[in-house]
């Protein structure tokens, strides 16, 4: 962790997180050295995916098409998703619903890819918590904290490879 506050990936950029920003959402920014195209196949090549994400099985960057993750060693084991979006080196989004969780909730996963100098800009949105019910604020903040300290630098070393 950094003085200000922010948590640092490997090779010192921030993750940002904006609390001005709707808290019923997690918004996380990065940057990455590396041009979109490079970006968008660590976020659509299933072999990528898996090294930063979790393992998929159907996917493909395609709207409509269907798809999970597997967690390994969780009592919650999937996560059903279907892609919404699918605009190469721009955007992907996909609904992320645990279907075994006590309270099942469904959350809408985006990522925005920007050209900026010669790298990209990455902006991760995640939606569809309802922060009045405590549970689903509890898991929003557990979630936010997981794509800040653990999913994104790790996407970080897959794209930096």
């Amino acid at each position: 962790m950094a003085q200000d506050g922010s948590a640092r990936r490997r090779g010192g950029e921030p993750v940002i997180a904006d609390p001005d920003l709707n808290p019923a959402a997690i918004e996380l920014g990065s940057f990455f050295r590396q041009p979109p195209d490079i970006v968008w196949r660590a976020l659509t090549e299933p072999d990528l995916l898996e090294r930063w994400l979790l393992r998929p099985t159907g996917f493909a960057a395609s709207v409509g098409a269907h798809f999970r993750f597997t967690i390994p060693d969780s009592s919650i084991d999937e996560i059903i998703c279907e892609v919404l979006t699918a605009r190469p080196t721009e955007q992907l989004t996909y609904s992320w619903m645990y279907p075994q969780a006590e309270y099942p909730a469904r959350w809408i996963v985006d990522w925005t890819l920007r050209s900026q100098g010669r790298g990209t800009r990455l902006l991760l949105t995640q939606t569809g918590f309802d922060i009045a019910d405590r549970r689903q604020k509890m898991a929003r903040n557990a979630m936010e904290r997981g794509w800040k300290r653990l999913v994104l630098p790790r996407l970080g070393e897959v794209i930096h490879r």
